[in-house]
């Protein structure tokens, strides 16, 4: 592939280059008019968000049969990936994964930087433009905030860049897990996503998933949001911001019941403690923004309850019986979805039918 201008030009400093409205930057990390590097969910707009869920259609589809898995897992058999992982996990680390398989990618890891040479007092810096020399693509969960859009910049200056996919990045971004939830109430919604009321739970403020799936919100039309959460966890303004520009009502409540009626789906979180600096998670009684069985009889009976998990005691047991509750579902969505950002990304989304 030719790389683009933006890219070939002589580009600025990381310090200058970071700061910039993400707008102005999307353009360094494409080629040919295409997504080569996925580092934030603005990077998604409506036409690849349905053009990606239809490739994920096909995919399911076509490797049902064991001819057609194998046509799929040949279509990038000469593909390898780097899946540095030095955040735990294990939904996004297992979805790639697998996804990796599906299209035959070749897969390397490291889950944990103290079997790196970073023991060595080598930079995380050099230590991911290693990989670039033996691997097309780079998968990366990491977590300072924006260290996953700084290696991409880096790559990008070099003469082997790599396409470096963002699998979580602090608590700013986790672009493919909104690709996931969205995919998740497109299968829900039968495709009609306009319209609706959707209600996001719990910890806002310091949860990467709920910031990036409200950033999608822009390309659905007449779309309205409801964060509920404890006012320590409440959404931060830069998405309240961001929504405002765009004309998206919100509001923001610590009445889940009041909310929970009304709503098309509703988005559980749990308190992301691991952000604490002081242990203010404990001072937090939780308990009001939980999901509860006797909920089931509140809310529509066309809702649909997501979480991107784990969860802990926000959404009961119980409540896992219940049609509306498509949290696994959601899971599994996630190797389809990433698998056909992956096909996309390398150019053989064409090919898949």
């Amino acid at each position: 592939m030719q790389r683009t201008q933006a890219m070939t030009s002589v580009q600025p400093d990381w310090e200058n280059f970071y700061p910039r409205p993400i707008s102005e930057k999307t353009p360094f990390f494409s080629k040919d008019g295409r997504l080569y590097d996925c580092l934030f969910a603005q990077q998604l707009n409506r036409e690849l968000l349905e053009h990606l869920f239809s490739t994920a259609d096909r995919l399911r589809a076509v490797t049902q049969k064991k001819d057609g898995a194998d046509y799929v897992s040949a279509l990038l058999s000469d593909k390898r990936a780097m899946l540095y992982f030095v955040q735990p996990s294990t939904r996004t680390f297992m979805s790639f994964l697998n996804a990796c398989h599906i299209l035959g990618i070749k897969t390397s890891e490291i889950r944990d930087t103290t079997t790196s040479s970073e023991v060595k007092g080598e930079t995380p810096e050099d230590t991911v433009r290693t990989f670039s020399s033996y691997v097309d693509m780079i998968i990366m969960r990491h977590p300072a905030p924006g260290f996953v859009e700084k290696t991409a910049w880096l790559m990008n200056r070099t003469g082997r860049p790599v396409p470096i996919v963002n699998g979580g990045s602090g608590k700013d971004q986790h672009p493919t897990q909104a690709l996931l939830d969205m995919y998740t109430l497109h299968r829900s919604f039968g495709g009609e996503l306009d319209g609706k009321h959707i209600v996001m739970v719990g910890d806002l403020k310091r949860g990467r998933t709920v910031r990036s799936l409200s950033y999608l919100m822009k390309n659905y039309k007449n779309v309205s949001l409801s964060f509920v959460s404890p006012r320590q966890f409440c959404m931060e303004p830069d998405i309240l911001e961001f929504l405002k520009r765009h004309n998206i009502p919100f509001t923001e409540t610590e009445d889940f019941k009041g909310v929970m009626k009304s709503a098309d789906a509703i988005y559980m979180t749990r308190i992301q403690d691991e952000h604490d600096k002081s242990g203010e998670s404990k001072a937090v009684d939780y308990s009001p923004f939980h999901f509860r069985k006797e909920h089931l009889d509140l809310i529509k009976k066309t809702c649909v309850i997501l979480h991107p998990l784990p969860r802990r005691h926000e959404i009961e047991v119980t409540v896992d019986d219940d049609p509306r509750a498509v949290f696994w579902r959601q899971e599994r969505n996630g190797m389809w979805a990433r698998a056909a950002l992956m096909a996309y990304i390398f150019g053989v989304d064409g090919k898949i039918r």
